[in-house]
């Protein structure tokens, strides 16, 4: 007898924006952005996952890692994350579960183009306490829930051992 374990449900809007409550900076530098990305390629190397990597602040990329397996495709992916989390100031994944506690999905009721804007999971905005959003870690190359997640552990973890960050 074997005994499987359901997979966990993906998470609602109410954890999700529980995520972006917790996961706050209180700055992010560029080194703060080498070492974020630095703990994501370890996380994906550790698990053979194929995924593309970005952090960006104002405007900037300060991090890009594209591992065994991405393709350009998700560079694309990336930017078109980015661009939503940029806009709403929100998770890419948050913004699309809005969406569809609504009945409805990004695609068919925000009124934006889908080949510039993605509100799958994969993005996260960098917030810096008493400033706000200035940037995102994204990556892209898993299902969406598994990229969502990636980031989120990666983020919990560098938070976590860098409480003065």
């Amino acid at each position: 007898m074997t005994t499987e374990t359901a997979p966990e449900p993906p998470p609602g809007v109410e954890e999700l924006e529980a995520q972006q409550r917790r996961l706050v900076f209180r700055r992010f530098t560029h080194d703060d952005a080498w070492e974020l990305g630095s703990l994501l390629v370890r996380l994906a190397r550790e698990r053979q996952a194929p995924i593309a990597i970005d952090i960006h602040r104002a405007g900037q990329q300060l991090f890009h890692a594209a591992l065994p397996g991405s393709t350009p495709d998700n560079d694309a992916w990336i930017a078109r994350k980015r661009r939503v989390v940029e806009r709403y100031g929100s998770a890419s994944y948050l913004v699309g579960a809005r969406f569809r506690a609504k009945g409805t999905t990004f695609e068919e009721s925000s009124r934006l183009d889908p080949d510039v804007y993605a509100a799958h999971g994969g993005s996260f905005p960098i917030t810096v306490e008493g400033v706000g959003v200035v940037g995102a870690v994204t990556v892209s190359g898993l299902p969406q829930v598994q990229d969502h997640r990636l980031v989120v552990e990666a983020l919990e973890r560098f938070l976590e051992r860098s409480p003065d960050r």
